[in-house]
């Protein structure tokens, strides 16, 4: 049967409770326990998947298609294991399921509430997973912060399964926060007590404290939270800033979070945790030998989050090359002919990343043209390669009108179109064309080369795709369908036969990106901007003796 912990967060929103999951799950999993991590998201949105991402960061997609938090990103690097729709609930797909049992007639005509009916629903997902017997422990992130009214059923039903199970086979994990007032010079533990306070006003005690803190804690302090919240003083747990998210489940090591979980869910027998390639590839990212500028060509840079799993891609992808990747924000909106040589000249790679609708698109496209152009490494993703391929049939192939009918309905020459499947779909949520596709690869090709293989699978998230009526004009020209869906003939994959490295894919490679997995396109991507910057800076005397004098 398996053990169940969840991990909730008080003070402020934004402590981390998502890497803080993560974390102990790796080292739970690193000990040779099964593990597995679900979120549950206050808001009834359905899904992230109509969301803004100004307004939730990016919409991560499982293999199976499910359209959910950035948070199961965290999740599926830290632990390198896949998720599921199962691993993300919100409120609104609660209150979906049971008001569709209501219309069913299921509650046989009784008044339907929010306690039992709500919270009934919301535990048997909590349970879900642990039920399967893949699983020695399951996590649960409770989204949001305690006090929220949203969060009020989730915190209901954590403490009726408090009440329900026995003690060995439940625990919270409460993150908070110590804030450093300077004015004072010290560290004030009252927002802590008051939330553990309000926490247990509404029926449930946590077993652990993680304080997420600026400055360590001293002994004192430690006393001070453990007396005042009611817990032992080994369960305070200190969560300093780290400069990588990547540093945090080795921080928790140092502080014993695993130890005291397994202690506390009475698991023994466990083995040591067993970290060395979380170790390497640490080391790796702390101490590069090179470094690269690449720039991130998107609609979305003022929120970080909105390409969270292509940051983190490139973090792991600097890792195999022993480079520091360095990210230039470039808003596509304000790329014109005139200022593209300015924005663009520095870099060492170009990725134009996905995104949906008109605003930016112009910029995108000149600055494919500029790494076409330029001989400049570039990697489009999703609606990054469409712009690529709208490029090349304008100012290659002399349609000065293509373009996708997502942007313009009566171009001519549409040389990305919507799906055949999408034509008649009006519903905007989970409609898409989502989750892991197989490709074929050819041959002899880029795409080969970085993958080694014929045949992958990745996630998508798109309803245009590529008009394969163009095609011969497209590969007579020099751009190559390298890679395609077996059974539609979808083109999943282009290329440029006459540049170093040029290659758009209409999947999302970075959803599959992991720390012990790093994803190849991305990695073949740094390799080649890499050599890109070192040509560059061989060619340029100046830079050439400023290296020497370096060295």
């Amino acid at each position: 049967m398996a053990k169940y912990i969840f991990v909730t967060g008080g003070v402020t929103s934004s402590l981390g409770k998502g890497i803080i999951a993560a974390s102990l799950a790796k080292l739970l999993q690193s000990r040779g326990l099964k593990v597995t991590i679900q979120k549950f998201d206050p808001y009834i949105n359905v899904d992230p998947g109509t969301l803004n991402p100004y307004e939730h960061g990016e919409c991560y997609v499982t293999e199976d298609g499910a359209e959910t938090d950035l948070d199961l990103g965290h999740y599926e690097r830290f632990l390198s294991t896949f998720t599921t729709q199962a691993n993300n609930v919100t409120t609104g797909r609660i209150y979906q399921t049971v008001i569709n049992k209501e219309r069913e007639g299921a509650y046989l005509g009784k008044t339907v509430q929010v306690v039992p009916h709500i919270t009934d629903e919301i535990k048997r997902r909590m349970l879900l997973l642990g039920q399967s017997g893949d699983y020695d422990i399951v996590i649960t992130e409770i989204g949001g912060t305690v006090g929220d009214i949203e969060s009020l059923p989730f915190i209901e039903a954590v403490r009726q399964l408090q009440w329900e199970m026995e003690d060995e086979d439940f625990l919270v994990v409460h993150l908070t926060l110590i804030p450093y007032l300077k004015a004072a010079k010290e560290l004030k533990t009252k927002p802590t007590q008051h939330s553990v306070k309000l926490m247990s006003e509404n029926g449930v005690h946590p077993d652990i404290i993680v304080c997420r803190t600026e400055r360590s804690l001293t002994a004192e302090l430690r006393k001070k939270i453990a007396l005042f919240c009611n817990v032992k003083t080994e369960a305070v747990i200190e969560a300093m800033d780290a400069s990588s998210i990547y540093e945090v489940p080795l921080k928790m090591l140092q502080e014993g979070l695993d130890t005291i979980v397994l202690k506390k869910l009475h698991i023994n027998g466990y083995s040591a945790p067993q970290l060395g390639k979380w170790k390497e590839f640490l080391d790796k990212v702390k101490n590069p030998v090179s470094k690269v500028n690449i720039g991130l060509i998107g609609k979305y840079i003022e929120l970080q989050d909105a390409y969270k799993s292509i940051l983190e891609a490139f973090v792991h992808a600097g890792a195999v090359n022993r480079c520091k990747v360095n990210i230039v924000n470039i808003h596509s909106e304000f790329i014109t002919d005139a200022n593209v040589h300015e924005k663009l000249g520095g870099l060492d790679g170009l990725l134009v990343a996905p995104g949906f609708g008109i605003r930016g698109v112009e910029g995108k496209i000149i600055a494919v043209k500029f790494a076409r152009e330029n001989r400049l490494p570039f990697f489009g993703i999703c609606l990054g390669m469409q712009m690529a391929v709208i490029e090349f049939a304008r100012n290659v192939l002399g349609l000065s009108d293509a373009h996708s009918t997502e942007m313009d309905v009566n171009t001519t020459n549409p040389v990305i179109d919507l799906m055949e499947g999408q034509k008649k779909i009006t519903a905007k949520g989970g409609t898409m064309r989502l989750g892991s596709y197989p490709c074929e690869i050819k041959e002899n090709s880029l795409a080969h080369a970085v993958y080694g293989t014929t045949e992958i699978t990745e996630r998508h998230r798109h309803r245009w795709e590529f008009n394969n009526s163009y095609l011969p004009q497209f590969e007579n020209a020099g751009m190559l369908a390298s890679g395609k869906n077996p059974a539609t003939g979808l083109v999943e994959i282009v290329e440029l036969k006459d540049h170093p490295f040029f290659i758009g894919v209409q999947y999302h490679p970075e959803l599959k990106s992991t720390v012990e997995n790093p994803q190849p396109v991305f990695t073949a991507f740094i390799k080649a901007s890499k050599e890109f910057s070192e040509k560059k800076n061989l060619s340029n005397p100046v830079l050439q003796s400023e290296m020497i004098q370096t060295v």
